[in-house]
């Protein structure tokens, strides 16, 4: 292997200053740093490593060591590409007392390639004369800890239980490089790199630390162990059914925290077993307890959790109902950590909070520090939260024990000294401070304590007097002999722990500093009723504290001046945003549970066995997609490898009984080969009750129609490694995340989950938002005006508009009653045509988006690629939205309930109008997706005969019901496979006012519009046959309408798992709207000279591409003007480029250059103003992008 002209060195492997090793991925530190600062005796001298060579050569011969490492490494052959290590498995190994405990790979390939790579490191030093010492066995570890005694010792369960927890960890080898390291003032230093693959070497100039902090060096610890101790808020996801890690920009709106008149915190010592196996015996009387009336509190803060206990308590649906936000999550959960002491402090809430650690003397001791965002006070311009301190000092009674006390309790008070000051503080928590006096004697006359260990004990109080800490029990009762919470007396879990102690202690305290804005209102414990444990015949008691509650009065509700709580007009900081004014409902229509029964009446909300059919239908999809236990190898690459999740109407919880589940899966493949995989699973899954009813095609991919236990289902991929692989956190990654640099049709499947996801952590009040989209969705429906392909509403645009409302309205705190009545009065008045409408808390500045003059209505959603969700309204079908919001604000004065509220669907629409437009369809093909498709293709259509009719007629308003009628008589008379409907469109004039002869001429008009609408549909070659449909257009008088009802039939036979096109996969390159071109016929003869001289130059230059240097000009051109260019160009080739546009129905879509349509008459006309971006196939680079201004065709700048 060694070459023989090298020399030989003269040194050894022997020294235990340097390291040949592997470094675990950086953004792992934290989590494994969590566990080794607490239980490894060396984690402040190393990073999280994988050692290679160690001991390794002395510091002074680095690097003629590093050099022959490259020379190894350079010929070396068999180290896989990429370098993947997985830390996903505990282990141990004896040394002197202890125990090591450490993380490896379960994967032996993974292990063989780290032997092979140290055997072959060995063979080679030794060939060159380097002596290897202490030659053994590799053995891959990660050390994370030392437990002392024995193996299945109390130590060792603890350590070995949270590795066994740790959430799994897969990385590369960083660059494929291993590191040297090399130990300087007791720390191993980073000193070079080596590439494995190629042997390529990097000495640093100077070595590099890694910011592991000394344990003992008192400052500089405390700020370290503070840092890496902190964490995130997790919440929980109804939808998601997960525990989830909140963000910066999560709770901008908490409707438990704003206008509250008081804050109720209790404080609960579980008691932690110390036996292994750990008993979950107490667990169910420990949650009763906290579920309990007395109980109840907005915070609760538990000492002595463990991680058994905190994954039982965090999976009790009461607990999550009352307590949606906790400091930490479950550790059964794969995704999250175990908690990093054996006894830890857990804060759970119903208010939105962050918290941060606070490290005491004793490494395992410390505090909790929650500060709520939105419960605190002003002071000027500054808000001042309510600051939390949840507190367990150290137990017993002892001179070191209450030096140690002492000590903690004033770091504490300094630390809130330091950082809040003027806000209010509350301190709760075990204390375990001995209040008994006979406790203290017997203490003095053991002589386990001195005098000034007994005077330091009395002087603890003096210290929270000093800071204005007010104890809630002393301000709440006379009797100052009672109020002890750990009381062996009554307490036969006291007894058994008591170590001799027989006299009852007040360890348990809420302290409250209250900044003139906290005062105590009462106090009272929980958790005295026995109850039964496990098998045991007789009850005991959950713990051995009693828990402790106290209500605080909060003054002026949270505000400088109390006027400003009772605000009922929420003036926005952002001029932009339309303010909306609080307005309650009339008294016929009060009261919640009246809104319940309308909908339920009308079969609008599910009921619960519903929800359940509904979540077994989903998670038995999800299982069949996921399961690895089949013979099926695409199941077993699915399970690692992809995500699934709801979106759409299920996601967000407003979903129906008639609602279809939207699903989406994301991950590494191509969709063919998710596809191929997915159908070969589902197929193998129809003895479970799983159908595949078709596949459809379409520009935005492939779609799945799926029928799972009686629930219909779509089932949709998007192709996202990197998404997949970080789910679910990446949800609260910023959009400027490098994550999110993915291709527009990609985050267009994204935008969905996206969106819905802000939604749900950003709501005041979910419920009340559920309950109100549901209602407002019926209204929507019964009035015609529900549905996004003909210009009218959405379900995520019904979710801004009311968000909006909400938001706007949360510190007022809005009852449903009242925010649906604030609703409609808001947008009756709501000037659409001038207004943008867009969630103020989103867009807490302008939004970066310039709405177009030929957008009558801007709903703006969250996430790219596409902003305005209403990009299919029409100029008609906003001034039908308009009238109906107006009729419905003035509706809910006279309505003696809601039900009357929600009108009849169709029946008003077949005779409000005394002239209609019918359009009249026949199909009597036989494949149910060709019936489909024509139906869909020509809804799509229907929007551009509107939009003529407003620019031919415009003194004629036309409105169309969304949804196809058919006549009676065709329900039962009708030949088999024979299909007949039409759709209706009633027309009135635009203003009351319009004189007659201007009605006339609209009339007149008319009579061109609807056969060129005829011509259109009949002369298109791609969904138009005419062997097997038909269509005609014609005007009709109210009186001589057929009879009608809806017809809900699908058009031709069913045959399961026929593949079709989407109805409207090309529905915008038909889109005909106007938009004038400044391009004179000088410039056209010119563009053709050029256009010639561009096809000879290309011939000369027998096809081969050139990619053109630009000259920067300074303005950002125009689309067309970089159309124009690449076209004429004589050193462009327009065929290697493509344009990505947005379509109105579709959202991001891209087209062939030399296909778009610029002449305003082509049918296949897109407006110039549609355009995003041109791409160059080539090289796959966008060469013009209009949201980033990036011009490369032209070089301009930024304008």
């Amino acid at each position: 292997m060694a070459n023989s002209e090298e020399p030989s060195f003269d040194f050894s492997l022997n020294s235990h200053d340097t390291a040949l090793a592997i470094l675990a991925r950086e953004d792992h530190w934290p989590t494994l740093n969590r566990i080794r600062s607490l239980y490894d005796a060396a984690s402040h001298k190393w990073p999280p490593h994988i050692n290679l060579l160690y001991p390794f050569c002395p510091p002074s011969s680095l690097t003629a060591a590093s050099q022959i490492l490259s020379s190894i490494l350079s010929t070396r052959q068999s180290t896989p590409n990429p370098f993947g290590i997985s830390l996903t498995q505990p282990g141990h190994f004896p040394r002197r007392n202890e125990s090591v405990c450490f993380l490896t790979t379960p994967y032996h390939e993974q292990i063989q390639h780290l032997k092979d790579l140290v055997h072959d490191l060995q063979q080679g030093f030794e060939e060159r004369g380097v002596e290897v010492k202490n030659k053994r066995p590799f053995a891959m570890h990660l050390t994370m800890g030392q437990a002392a005694g024995e193996v299945n010792g109390k130590e060792w369960e603890n350590l070995m239980g949270k590795l066994e927890l740790m959430p799994e960890m897969h990385f590369r080898v960083e660059d494929s490089v291993l590191v040297i390291l090399k130990r300087e003032d007791g720390k191993m230093r980073l000193w070079g790199t080596v590439d494995v693959h190629t042997g390529e070497l990097n000495i640093l100039e100077s070595t590099k630390g890694f910011d592991q902090q000394f344990l003992g060096e008192a400052q500089e610890e405390k700020g370290y162990r503070d840092a890496l101790m902190s964490g995130k808020t997790v919440y929980w996801d109804e939808e998601m059914r997960i525990w989830g890690v909140a963000q910066d920009d999560d709770y901008d709106l908490d409707d438990e925290g704003t206008g509250r008149q008081s804050l109720t915190v209790a404080s609960y010592n579980v008691l932690a077993e110390f036996d292994y196996p750990q008993k979950e015996d107490r667990y169910p009387l420990l949650v009763r307890n906290i579920l309990s009336d007395n109980a109840e509190a907005d915070v609760l803060v538990l000492q002595e959790v463990t991680d058994g206990f905190l994954s039982f308590l965090l999976g009790d649906d009461g607990v999550r109902d009352r307590f949606p936000y906790c400091s930490h999550g479950p550790p059964s959960q794969p995704d999250m950590e175990p908690l990093p002491n054996f006894l830890n402090m857990v804060v759970l809430s119903k208010i939105a909070f962050d918290w941060e650690s606070v490290s005491f003397q004793r490494k395992h001791k410390g505090a909790l520090v929650a500060k709520f965002r939105h419960v605190g006070k002003w002071q000027g311009d500054e808000f001042k939260p309510v600051v939390l301190a949840s507190v367990h000092l150290s137990h017993g009674l002892t001179d070191g024990a209450v030096t140690s006390k002492k000590g903690d309790i004033k770091r504490l008070i300094g630390y809130l000294e330091e950082n809040y000051e003027g806000c209010p503080w509350v301190l709760a928590g075990d204390f375990n401070i001995t209040t008994s006096q006979e406790a203290v004697q017997a203490a003095l006359e053991k002589k386990n304590i001195s005098d000034l260990t007994a005077e330091q004990l009395r002087g603890l109080d003096t210290i929270f007097r000093d800071a204005n800490l007010v104890d809630a029990w002393e301000v709440t009762t006379d009797d100052k002999e009672s109020g002890a919470t750990w009381d062996p007396t009554i307490n036969g879990v006291a007894v058994a722990l008591s170590g001799g102690n027989v006299w009852p202690q007040r360890y348990d305290r809420i302290l409250a500093r209250g900044e003139g804005f906290l005062e105590v209102k009462d106090f009272n414990m929980f958790g005295l009723e026995k109850g039964q444990v496990g098998d045991v015949g007789e009850e005991s008691f959950a713990s051995d504290h009693w828990g402790i509650r106290s209500v605080l009065g909060i003054g002026e509700f949270g505000f400088d001046q109390p006027e400003k709580a009772q605000e009922e007009t929420q003036e926005p900081a952002n001029s932009l945003v339309v303010p909306v004014h609080l307005e309650r409902a009339p008294k016929t229509l009060s009261g919640t549970d009246s809104i319940k029964a309308c909908l339920s009446d009308l079969g609008v909300i599910p009921d619960e066995e519903e929800a359940a059919k509904r979540k077994d239908a989903f998670e038995l999809l999800k299982a069949t997609l996921l399961d690895a236990t089949t013979n099926n190898p695409a199941a077993a690459r699915l399970q690692s490898a992809v995500v699934i999740v709801p979106v759409g109407s299920y996601a967000l919880g407003v979903w129906t009984t008639s609602s279809d589940i939207d699903v989406c899966c994301i991950g590494p493949f191509s969709s063919n080969t998710f596809f191929s995989m997915a159908s070969s699973c589902l197929r193998k899954a129809a003895t479970q009750g799983i159908r595949i009813l078709r596949r459809v095609k379409a520009n935005t991919g492939t779609m799945l129609e799926l029928d799972v236990q009686g629930i219909r289902m779509d089932l949709q991929y998007c192709p996202a490694a990197s998404v997949a692989d970080q789910w679910p956190n990446v949800l609260r990654l910023p959009a400027k995340d490098p994550v999110w640099s993915l291709a527009p049709q990609t985050l267009n499947k994204l935008k969905a989950i996206r969106d819905i996801d802000y939604l749900r952590r950003s709501l005041p009040d979910l419920a009340a938002f559920r309950l109100a989209h549901r209602f407002i969705k019926t209204w929507a429906k019964s009035r015609g005006i529900y549905s996004a392909r003909f210009g009218y509403l959405s379900g995520i645009q019904i979710a801004i508009l009311l968000a909006r409302v909400q938001k706007l309205l949360a510190k007022s705190n809005p009852s449903v009653e009242d925010l649906i009545t604030s609703f409609f009065t808001h947008y009756s008045t709501f000037d659409f045509a001038t207004s943008l409408i867009f969630d103020p808390t989103f867009h807490s500045s302008t939004p970066q988006y310039t709405r177009s003059y030929r957008e009558p209505l801007a709903i703006l959603g969250y996430f790219p690629p596409a902003l305005n969700t209403a990009s299919a309204a029409t100029l008609p079908s906003v001034h039908t939205l308009s009238k109906e919001f107006a009729l419905a604000a003035s509706s809910l004065a006279t309505s003696p309930s809601w039900s009357s509220f929600l009108s009849p669907p169709t029946t008003t629409f077949l005779t409000q109008f005394k002239t209609y437009i019918k359009l009249d369809l026949s199909y009597w093909g036989l494949s149910l997706q060709k019936g489909a498709q024509f139906l869909g293709w020509f809804e799509s259509r229907c929007a551009l005969l509107l939009v003529d009719i407003s620019r031919k007629c415009p003194g004629l308003h036309a409105r169309m019901w969304p949804a196809r009628f058919v006549e009676s008589s065709d329900l039962t008379s009708e030949s088999e496979n024979d299909y007949r409907g039409c759709y209706l469109i009633g027309l009135d004039k635009t203003n009351p006012s319009t004189p007659k002869a201007e009605l006339q001429s609209a009339l007149g008009a008319l009579q061109t519009v609807l056969p060129r609408f005829e011509d259109q549909i009949r002369n298109d070659g791609k969904y138009f046959d005419s062997r097997n449909r038909w269509m005609s257009a014609s005007l009709i008088n109210q009186s001589s309408l057929p009879s009608l009802v809806l017809d809900t039939r699908e058009w031709g036979e069913s045959n399961p798992g026929e593949e079709e096109s989407e109805s409207d996969t090309d529905t915008d390159n038909d889109e005909e709207e106007l938009e004038e071109e400044e391009f004179s016929e000088e410039a056209y003869e010119a563009a053709k000279r050029r256009r010639k001289a561009a096809k000879q130059a290309k011939k000369e230059g027998k096809g081969r591409k050139q990619h053109v240097v630009v000259v920067r000009e300074g303005r950002f051109r125009t689309a067309l003007d970089v159309m124009n260019r690449i076209k004429w160009d004589a050193a462009m080739d327009s065929g290697d480029f493509v344009v990505g546009y947005e379509d109105r129905f579709l959202g991001a879509q891209e087209k062939e250059l030399e296909e778009w349509r610029t002449e305003q008459t082509d049918e296949e006309f897109i407006p110039q103003h549609r355009i995003l971006y041109f791409r160059r196939r080539s090289d796959d680079r966008v060469v013009w992008d209009r949201r980033r201004r990036v011009d490369e065709v032209f070089g301009g700048e930024r304008g």
